[in-house]
C-alpha cells in the first residue's frame, strides 16, 4: 500500500512539470485543456484546521482537478511525507502520514458552493485493530466523508470574506458511552471564518503589490467523537487562529508559482506537549 501510493503520488508530480505549450489543432482542444487544472504543494509539514499530521516533516501535496461542467467539478487532492515510522515512543503522534482524498464541488450561485470530501487516511503500517479497506466506512476504518457549505462573497459581491461549515455524515466519526460502548454517529461539525486583505496595494515597491493575507478563526462545535485529535472534547474549541500570506509568481507559459507563509495558533485547552499550539508553515505551489 505504502509503494503503491507513492508510485501514485510520483506520477501525479510529474504530470504538473511534463507540460509543454505546444500549438494546439483546433479550439475544441484549448476548451478541454482549460478545463483541467494541475497543482503540486511542497510544505514544511502537513497541518489541517489547526492540527498537525506527520510529525515535523516535509511533505509533498499533488492536486489534480477537472471542471465537467460551468457549476460542476470533481478533484482529487494527495499528501505524503515519505515517513516510515508509524508513532512516536509515547504513541501520540504519527510521523508517517499519507491521505488520498476525491471531491467533487457545485456552485450553487455567485456565492454558494457545496463540497462532498471523501477522506482516506491509511496508516503506513499495520495496526491492531484498524482496517485500511478503501472502502470501509465503519468504526475500524481510516475514512470519512465530510460535507462542507463554503459562502465566498469576493467576486459577485465584492467582499472579501468566505465562511465554512463541514460536518461529517459519513465514516469513522463515532462517539460512544461512558463505558465506551453504543456507538453513535457524531456528525462532528466544524465552521470557519475567512478574509482576504491587500494591505499593499498601493505600495510603490512593486514586489509587496500582490501580497495576500488571510487571517481565519475556525472552531469545531462538537467534538464528542474526537475525531480532532488535538481539540477539546465537549465544547466548542477554536483550534485553528491563522493568518496566510501568500506571493503569486507568474511564471508564463500557464504556470504560476505562490509562495506563502502561514501562521497558526491551536487555542484548545488539550494538546500534547509534542503537539504544540503555534506552528510556522513554509510552502510553495506550482499550479498550470
Amino acid at each position: 500500500m505504502k509503494y503503491s501510493f507513492l508510485f501514485f503520488l510520483l506520477v501525479c508530480s510529474v504530470s504538473v512539470f511534463s507540460q509543454e505549450d505546444k500549438p494546439k489543432a483546433d479550439s475544441t482542444n484549448i476548451v478541454k485543456e482549460k478545463k483541467l487544472k494541475l497543482n503540486l504543494d511542497i510544505v514544511s509539514r502537513y497541518l489541517w484546521r489547526g492540527q498537525c499530521w506527520g510529525g515535523d516533516y516535509v511533505s509533498v501535496q499533488p492536486t489534480i482537478e477537472y471542471t465537467a461542467t460551468p457549476k460542476l467539478t470533481f478533484g482529487f487532492w494527495g499528501t505524503t511525507n515519505f515517513q516510515k515510522d508509524y508513532s512516536y515512543s509515547d504513541g501520540a503522534i504519527y510521523k508517517g502520514y499519507q491521505e488520498i482524498d476525491f471531491y467533487a464541488m457545485y456552485q450553487i450561485n455567485d456565492f454558494l458552493q457545496f463540497q462532498l470530501w471523501d477522506y482516506y487516511w491509511p496508516s503506513v503500517s499495520r495496526v491492531e485493530g484498524v482496517d485500511n479497506g478503501f472502502f470501509n466506512y465503519g468504526k475500524d476504518g481510516v475514512k470519512t466523508v465530510d460535507a462542507m457549505l463554503y459562502f465566498d462573497f469576493s467576486d459577485g459581491y465584492k467582499y472579501p470574506f468566505n465562511a465554512t461549515i463541514s460536518t461529517l455524515v459519513a465514516g469513522n466519526d463515532f462517539r460512544y458511552d461512558d463505558n465506551g460502548e453504543n456507538p453513535k454517529r457524531n456528525f462532528t461539525t466544524y465552521i470557519e471564518l475567512g478574509y482576504t486583505l491587500t494591505p499593499f496595494e498601493k505600495s510603490t515597491v512593486k514586489w509587496l503589490q500582490n501580497i495576500e493575507l488571510d487571517p481565519v478563526v475556525g472552531a469545531v462545535l462538537n467534538n464528542k467523537a474526537a475525531y480532532y485529535n488535538f481539540a477539546d472534547y465537549d465544547k466548542v474549541s477554536f483550534c485553528n487562529l491563522g493568518i496566510k500570506a501568500t506571493k503569486e509568481i507568474d511564471l508564463g507559459n500557464g504556470f504560476t508559482m505562490p509562495l506563502w507563509l502561514n501562521y497558526v495558533h491551536n487555542a484548545a485547552t488539550k494538546n500534547t506537549k509534542d503537539f504544540g499550539k503555534n506552528f510556522l508553515i513554509a510552502g510553495i505551489s506550482f499550479s498550470y
